[in-house]
């Protein structure tokens, strides 16, 4: 196993403290995972580290001494052919920590004392979780207007936070050139592909629950962290013979910041231009996604759609959801509002996994 750059081709071992490769282009992971064969998940363990015989694991017992126990969240029926994976049910309450865990293993495998991270606060709370587990010391970037739960969820895990003026684009900008200036390790959820390890393991274990994918799959796209895993995932499996279609894939982005959506809409290779305005959904802000030009790729190889939730759906599907009994952060809830967007742009929607993946009463602000 190795990093690779997809533009110059130049490898460096799993153990290296480079960011990206000296070219500017972010590694990718050059990892072949076997078969996926059911006989290979490992049932006496009850966390996402079941599916270790897939998963890019350069210390194959450092994750013991790490985990929290994440993973293996339910698969809910919703309505009529509406399910929902409560990812919310994770140890720092959001999906993040399937791949804050895989990461801060391999931190702890290769010897790092400090990490830094830039967050909007779901995963910079899942590394700060993580980090204190493996004895590793942690500062996070956060851009202003970050909930002050998610704050205090940080700072009790006993991180520094630095709070940054301004967007979560130029939160990151500032989290990145100290990353460069003082050769910091950088725990980014955006720049280690093997954050996305993590992240795959939410494919995995649908299929195991449910022993079989469902027609339509609904995943919010900001930097793409979960997208890229579950594509991963079901990329695998459709190789592995396991499903013989890939699914329809929504990628779901806010109408008041939708990088991808624009340039997907015009055939384009990179991320649009855009001027972030304010949203509820700020989980999925992200005005510059690094990896937009992976993430468009992979949508056009496997015909994902995107599509944009309007801002007046957010609350009222929020509500929706709490009177389900599942209370969720803003972000979470733009998922459930797709649904209705989908249907009015493209009619019925059946057979569909949408995500829960933030707990709201971290966000309410």
């Amino acid at each position: 196993m190795e990093f690779i750059c997809p533009k110059c081709g130049r490898r460096e071992p799993l153990a290296t403290r480079l960011a990206h490769c000296p070219c500017g282009a972010l590694w990718e992971l050059d990892f072949d995972p076997p078969k996926f064969d059911p006989a290979l998940i490992d049932r006496n363990e009850w966390s996402l580290f079941r599916y270790r015989a897939f998963m890019a694991l350069d210390d194959d017992e450092a994750w013991r001494s790490v985990s929290l126990g994440e993973g293996m969240t339910p698969v809910v029926r919703l309505a009529d052919g509406v399910f929902a994976k409560v990812d919310y049910m994770m140890p720092t309450l959001s999906f993040k920590d399937r791949g804050a865990a895989v990461l801060m293993a391999h931190c702890r495998s290769i010897g790092v004392e400090k990490v830094v991270q830039d967050s909007s606060g779901n995963a910079g709370n899942a590394v700060a979780a993580y980090a204190a587990k493996a004895g590793i010391a942690c500062e996070i970037f956060l851009p202003e207007g970050t909930s002050p739960k998610k704050i205090d969820m940080i700072r009790a895990h006993g991180a520094e936070c630095t709070v940054v003026p301004g967007s979560r684009d130029h939160c990151a900008d500032v989290c990145r050139a100290k990353v460069e200036e003082e050769g910091c390790c950088y725990a980014s959820h955006v720049y280690n592909p093997l954050f996305y390890e993590g992240t795959k393991t939410y494919i995995y274990e649908v299929f195991e629950q449910l022993g079989r994918i469902p027609e339509n799959l609904v995943i919010p796209v900001g930097n793409g962290t979960l997208y890229l895993g579950a594509v991963k995932a079901l990329e695998h499996l459709l190789e592995s013979g396991c499903i013989d279609h890939f699914p329809i894939v929504w990628a779901l982005q806010s109408e008041r910041c939708d990088p991808l959506s624009q340039a997907a809409g015009r055939g384009e290779t990179e991320p649009a231009a855009v001027t972030p305005v304010p949203t509820l959904a700020e989980g999925i802000a992200i005005g510059k996604p690094m990896r937009g030009r992976k993430i468009l790729e992979l949508a056009k190889k496997h015909g994902i759609r995107f599509v944009d939730v309007p801002e007046d759906g957010i609350l009222e599907a929020r509500a929706a959801l709490a009177k389900q009994g599942f209370y969720v952060e803003h972000t979470t809830a733009a998922n459930y509002a797709a649904l209705e967007a989908i249907r009015r742009q493209y009619g019925p929607l059946e057979d569909v996994l949408i995500t829960l993946c933030g707990a709201g009463l971290k966000s309410d602000h």
